[in-house]
């Protein structure tokens, strides 16, 4: 019994080291083993999620998990409207408030100390699950973010890590659940540092490094080694060919820029809308469009293969193009469950092979295979509706495994990206969603430094606990201490007060003598960006740091003059 309790109190002792060594940016060690741990556990869970959807899809569409043109017209129309309202019943009774999706987790990111919840976890699984197997015009990877980046949050609070821990470890998910979704590990770090939280950073570039590493890892293991999508060769690109590369860019910029308008109409015009009413007209307009035009079902990856192959004709490209475009904006604007990556390379797919077909056949102009513009449209609509240039990039070459591919693509991103932001000034999608939900999508920069520290990181811990029967003692001079800062507890369950030492001089001698202080309490866990705005917002120079495990016990110290230096 002795033994356990020993045992007991050494992980305690060394749970509470790890609180405060993690608290600093510089906790890389401790960090990149829960980064490890969290890519292990996003991994199983996206392989666990992936098997679900393909599982389902297989048993019903002829043993090919993407091929809903299998399916008779009516069913073409009721997969969609039953799974929408199904998803509507769902979340109406269950969800109690808590929102799915990339969107979701960015703003529990910048507004909520990364804290995402179980509830939120279980409702993306099986949402995402019903939505993808339903054949909502929507991706996987968003789910897949959501679930990992669920793991992270989850993680650091089962061990009540400092909330700038959560942080790193809700993106340390969300990048294991790209690579192991996409088998892009790369990829994943770049979408969490570039999208998530916006920053690279020696401190959570490793960790997160590390959790895609692990990630995609798991799912090899357990999923195999196939790639992302069945290319195979791709030639290289002949410099002859860069006024037709610039002229993609262009086209890509405006599918985008639509894309990102629809959405935002879409979320406006439905925002007063209940759930059943949104969800049954996302899953209308996708169904009445599948009855012609079946490839909007599904992520749409069949038909991603297919124009990068070249065996879809003209007209049907530009009749998918036009119709995915719409009824995946229009899912997203009205916050269905899934993700907007996929349907993006597929609308980027598509888009980039019937222009490279009308060059070649229609033309007759020198193009290396419309199969090339195909990838280059994937890589450049995905930049561009993300606004993420360096991860469209990474993904378009993880999953082409070609080097030839980098500098085309960078030209058709960089396009892609300057036509719709700066010529059609439409902001990023993720942005978009989060502006209208009524949140501030831009995140003050020295909000987001601050959010990589924890409060315990600079906290003056030079303090002394005391009973009131003793306080007469200390303050007389009678009972010496040293401590600048004295905390008085009324009794056991009682509560703090704070004195602070001031040194004076009667002209004999050095006397010292302790002054109330006004403190407002700070938990233990929060990050500086907390305690900037505690500052800012209440009229007290002092914080109390409050270790929540320890019986509310005062850990520490931090005044606005200590926080002013360390900026």
């Amino acid at each position: 019994m002795k033994s356990k309790l020993s045992l007991r109190k050494n992980l305690n002792i060394a749970l509470e080291r790890l609180r405060i060594q993690s608290a600093s940016s510089d906790a890389l060690l401790q960090l990149s083993l829960a980064g490890l741990f969290t890519g292990i556990a996003t991994g199983g869970v996206i392989v666990a999620f992936v098997l679900v959807v393909d599982f389902t899809l297989t048993f019903f569409l002829d043993g090919q998990p993407e091929n809903f043109e299998s399916l008779n017209t009516l069913s073409r129309l009721l997969a969609p409207l039953c799974g929408g309202m199904l998803l509507a019943t769902l979340f109406h009774f269950f969800a109690k408030g808590q929102g799915v999706g990339i969107a979701h987790v960015r703003e529990r990111l910048n507004h909520h100390d990364s804290s995402l919840t179980l509830r939120g976890f279980i409702m993306q699984f099986i949402g995402g699950s019903i939505a993808l197997i339903s054949g909502q015009s929507l991706g996987r990877e968003g789910p897949s973010i959501h679930l990992g980046a669920a793991l992270g949050s989850l993680f650091s609070k089962s061990l009540h890590l400092p909330y700038n821990t959560s942080r790193i470890l809700l993106a340390c998910g969300s990048a294991g659940a790209i690579g192991a979704a996409f088998n892009t590990p790369l990829a994943g770090v770049i979408f969490a540092m570039e999208i998530i939280i916006a920053e690279y950073a020696v401190g959570s570039f490793v960790p997160i490094m590390i959790s895609a590493v692990a990630a995609t890892g798991v799912s090899r293991w357990l999923l195999g080694n196939e790639p992302f999508l069945s290319i195979g060769l791709v030639p290289s690109v002949s410099l002859q060919e860069i006024p037709f590369l610039l002229l993609l860019g262009i086209l890509v910029g405006i599918a985008a820029a639509s894309f990102i308008y629809i959405v935002r109409r879409s979320s406006e015009v439905t925002a007063q809308w209940n759930i059943f009413k949104r969800y049954s007209f996302a899953a209308a307009l996708t169904g009445l469009t599948a009855i012609f035009v079946p490839q909007v079902l599904g992520v749409g990856y069949d038909s991603l293969n297919q124009s990068i192959l070249g065996q879809i004709p003209l007209v049907t490209l530009i009749i998918i193009l036009v119709m995915k475009l719409i009824t995946s904006s229009v899912s997203v604007g009205c916050g269905l469950p899934a993700g907007l990556i996929g349907p993006s390379f597929v609308i980027g797919a598509v888009g980039g092979s019937f222009m490279g077909l009308v060059l070649d056949q229609t033309l007759q102009l020198p193009v290396t295979s419309s199969g090339l513009y195909a990838i280059l449209g994937m890589a450049a609509m995905m930049g561009a509706c993300l606004q993420a240039p360096l991860a469209a990039l990474i993904a378009a070459f993880e999953i082409t495994s070609n080097p030839h591919i980098i500098w085309p693509s960078m030209l058709c991103i960089a396009v892609a990206q300057l036509v719709t932001r700066q010529v059609l000034k439409q902001g990023p999608v993720i942005d978009v969603i989060l502006q209208s939900r009524g949140l501030d999508a831009a995140e003050n920069p020295l909000v987001r430094s601050l959010q990589s520290i924890g409060v315990s990181h600079i906290m003056n811990t030079d303090i002394h606990t005391t009973k009131t029967e003793q306080f007469d003692a200390i303050n007389s001079g009678a009972l010496n201490i040293s401590n600048e800062w004295l905390l008085l507890r009324a009794s056991d369950e009682g509560s703090l007060s704070l004195f602070h030492r001031v040194t004076g001089s009667d002209n004999k001698a050095i006397t010292n003598h302790f002054t109330g202080i006004t403190s407002m309490p700070i938990d233990s866990r929060a990050t500086l960006a907390t305690a900037h705005t505690y500052f800012k917002q209440h009229d007290v120079e002092i914080l109390c740091v409050i270790n929540t495990l320890n019986n509310a016990a005062c850990a520490g110290i931090i005044s606005r003059q200590q926080l002013i230096q360390y900026l």
